[in-house]
């Protein structure tokens, strides 16, 4: 993702500011940062999905300046000028509106912020970023995700591993019997189901990332992941990611560390 997008949390945000800067340039002389709106547009543009709802007259100018000569000859008067804009831009915001919002994202991200761990932040971050632009990348880095997480948990628990060379399986396992989450030390059938559960989640991420992720050749006819995927992959690796961490937390509060 370029650099200047990255302050952005969510599409709604870049949205926003697009629309936001596209107003202040129509209605401010022509003048503002094309250093933004470049990357803005692209994004968009390029975008799988929401290129459908970007306003044609964005998808035509690539600059500020050509915009600029677009929106002074349409409108004379700044007012209406707002009201094409946000007339525009309607239908991307109705689209990202309507999108899910389980799981909740911005739980998550309180859950990992608190979690002094950078790594873990970039890996989530990162993820996020990349679902609708570059799928195989997010499927790859939600891997890294439930990675990094085990291994600050078992380093915090002072449990002993193969850092250099370990199947995310095992890693997750040790992880698991650490805190009490295998399904085998629990005798209820409620949480051997639900808990297996979980270690299926984590050991499908590894196997879908060793598939379609970016982390390896592809063959002839290579497995492309689509947008979908990288959700289902991000969303479950950021759930799982908040289960290991709030879990060790509280561990930790119990005097159980």
């Amino acid at each position: 993702m370029h650099p200047e997008l990255e302050q952005f949390e969510s599409d709604f945000e870049r949205a926003e500011y697009l629309q936001n800067l596209l107003i202040e340039h129509a209605t401010d002389g022509g003048d503002c940062n094309s250093n933004y709106y470049v990357p803005l547009r692209a994004y968009f543009v390029s975008h799988p999905e929401l290129k459908k709802f970007v306003p044609r007259w964005v998808r035509d100018n690539r600059e500020t300046f050509q915009f600029w000569e677009f929106i002074k000859y349409k409108f004379t008067t700044y007012k209406e000028r707002r009201k094409f804009i946000w007339d525009e831009f309607r239908g991307l915001f109705d689209y990202l509106e309507s999108l899910p919002t389980f799981p909740p994202k911005e739980s998550i991200n309180e859950i990992l912020k608190k979690f002094d761990f950078d790594r873990v932040n970039f890996a989530w971050r990162k993820a996020r970023e990349r679902i609708s632009t570059d799928p195989e990348g997010a499927i790859t880095m939600a891997r890294t995700l439930i990675e990094s997480v085990c291994k600050h948990i078992l380093d915090a628990r002072g449990v002993e591993y193969n850092a250099e060379n370990i199947e995310l399986s095992r890693l997750y396992k040790l992880t698991a019997e650490e805190l009490n989450l295998a399904p085998d030390q629990h005798l209820e059938k409620v949480f051997k189901q639900i808990l297996g559960g979980c270690s299926a989640v984590v050991n499908g991420l590894g196997t879908l990332r060793n598939k379609i992720g970016d982390a390896h050749g592809t063959g002839a006819k290579p497995v492309k992941p689509s947008v979908r995927h990288a959700e289902l992959a991000v969303n479950l690796a950021g759930v799982m990611a908040q289960f290991l961490i709030q879990t060790h937390e509280a561990k930790k509060q119990d005097g159980k560390s």
